[in-house]
């Protein structure tokens, strides 16, 4: 008996998922070939996104008592060994001095490691809003003192990714810091 045609068509439900099935693997194909052609380096990617908690006084060492508060992204390049940032903040008491980057554990001052603004190459801080920028190895200033020598980007990449630094925003009134944050805290930690 010859197959029955497809309800509203004159051809069989095998011919129908023949084609289906064709044109499923033309569309793999045409995925795999625009992978292999853009994608291919993907296992080698050398891009990873670290970032900080919201920034906040509580975080300060020793705390501070504000209503600011902020946060930082960045994404590290391992092949231009180069940080690419995002810093914003709001609502800080007094004018905007400038924020770094610090080498630190939580709950410890830790030295300059680099500008964010306000100092370096970089621009003037705003007094709320959003600074981005890129960290190279000639805006590494330290802190020698603890082993950060300046120029040493591979060294402060692999502070941030072991959460050892943390991002600081300071002010006038909060010289030694009004807002800060752990970049990179334990549950992001990359095994070093």
């Amino acid at each position: 008996m010859p197959p029955r045609p497809y309800r509203g068509s004159g051809k069989t439900m095998k011919t129908r998922m023949l084609y289906g099935g064709l044109l499923a693997g033309a569309l793999l194909a045409l995925a795999l070939a625009a992978y292999a052609a853009n994608g291919s380096n993907a296992g080698t990617e050398s891009k990873s996104q670290v970032q900080a908690d919201t920034m906040t006084g509580y975080q300060e060492t020793p705390g501070v008592s504000s209503v600011a508060f902020g946060s930082f992204t960045a994404e590290i390049d391992d092949a231009t060994q180069t940080v690419t940032f995002e810093l914003t903040y709001v609502g800080l008491e007094a004018p905007v001095l400038f924020a770094h980057v610090h080498f630190g554990n939580r709950n410890i001052a830790g030295g300059v490691s680099a500008f964010l603004c306000g100092g370096g190459s970089k621009p003037p801080c705003p007094q709320s809003g959003t600074v981005t920028g890129t960290i190279t190895a000639a805006d590494v200033i330290g802190p020698a003192a603890q082993g950060i020598e300046p120029g040493a980007m591979a060294e402060l990449i692999r502070a941030m990714r072991a959460g050892e630094t943390y991002a600081n925003v300071h002010s006038s009134k909060f010289p030694a810091g009004e807002i800060r944050a752990q970049i990179n805290d334990k549950n992001q930690r990359q095994p070093q």
